[in-house]
């Protein structure tokens, strides 16, 4: 009991930690443009997971156990690990890449707060890429979860006189961010079984962070951002480095840590409350304020993405087992 409780408090600070971070990232693009933004933070979460893994390779050293495969097989199998380790990365990446850059635009847009409510629709887009491209099976709860959050997404972002001309354009920029953050999942659920995820994400934020910062010179000022200078830079520092240390390196270690002391059902669900605490940092420190209609919308989308994350009588079995 005492272990499941520090796993939740971990994942409740990581829930805090990406849920103020729409904050952090609206705020970062007052002086540096959305790709600038993007490309630092996530070079900067990429260092960040550096001393992790040096640590996390230690503690692996010494548990160890004796291999009975002879140098050539051991060498062997770590030159494919290592191959797949960087083609997963670049992949991962790529989808993080697109992903990241897309919300950070979206958010030029939009309020933090609604940011954060429909960024996590992805929950519902991968099992829906996979019935379509996969051919797997969807759950009917899952359905009915689909239609309750379009619900939500219709009472969040149409305004009330039913005018599509008034819709924030913002908001159908998330809507595009959450399906290339389903994609992101999709490869990250291939690889991150086959390889070290610590590993594969400080590699996916390198790829992401390195593409992004080429993609400054074309993009930024297309979008009507300034070339970011050294000034602006560090002008941003806490917004970047917030971002960068504390969403990427602190948050990440958080989950994947948390996840070991408890159970899926606890880690989705505590990992869902991201989107309450968005909305609150968004009110306390950008005086955002949402109508009633908004607020209903924020309700029934947060119920649909709780619902769709809970595991399967199947699962549950399994996981008992």
């Amino acid at each position: 009991m005492k272990d499941k409780m520090k796993g939740n408090l971990m994942l409740l600070t990581t829930a805090i930690i990406w849920g103020t971070a729409f904050v952090a990232q609206k705020e970062g693009m007052d002086l540096i443009g959305p790709i600038a933004f993007n490309g630092l933070r996530t070079v900067i979460g990429g260092i960040v997971l550096i001393p992790v893994i040096l640590f996390m390779s230690k503690m692996n050293k010494a548990k160890e156990e004796p291999d009975d495969r002879s140098p050539e097989e051991i060498a062997e199998a770590k030159k494919a690990e290592n191959k797949l380790l960087i083609i997963g990365g670049i992949i991962c990446g790529l989808a993080l890449m697109l992903a990241g850059n897309i919300q950070q635009i979206g958010l030029f847009y939009t309020t933090a707060g609604k940011a954060a409510f429909i960024t996590p629709l992805y929950v519902m887009l991968v099992p829906l890429i996979g019935l379509v491209f996969l051919r797997k099976k969807i759950r009917p709860i899952l359905w009915a979860c689909v239609v309750a959050a379009i619900v939500g997404l219709y009472l969040l972002c149409i305004p009330a006189a039913g005018d599509l001309g008034g819709v924030n354009k913002g908001d159908m920029i998330m809507l595009v961010c959450a399906l290339f953050f389903a994609l992101h999942i999709l490869a990250v659920d291939y690889f991150s079984p086959k390889v070290d995820g610590v590993k594969l994400s400080c590699i996916q934020f390198f790829v992401a962070g390195i593409i992004s910062i080429i993609l400054i010179f074309p993009l930024d000022p297309a979008l009507g951002f300034d070339l970011p200078t050294w000034e602006n830079i560090l002008g941003s520092w806490f917004p970047l480095c917030y971002v960068g240390i504390m969403s990427c390196g602190v948050a990440y270690t958080f989950q994947v840590t948390g996840q070991a002391y408890t159970d899926p059902t606890s880690a989705s669900m505590i990992l869902s409350l991201e989107s309450v605490f968005g909305v609150i940092a968004g009110m306390i420190f950008l005086g955002e304020v949402m109508a009633v209609r908004e607020v209903f919308g924020c309700i029934i989308m947060f119920a649909a993405i709780i619902v769709a994350q809970l595991p399967s009588k199947e699962e549950r079995l399994q996981a008992k087992a």
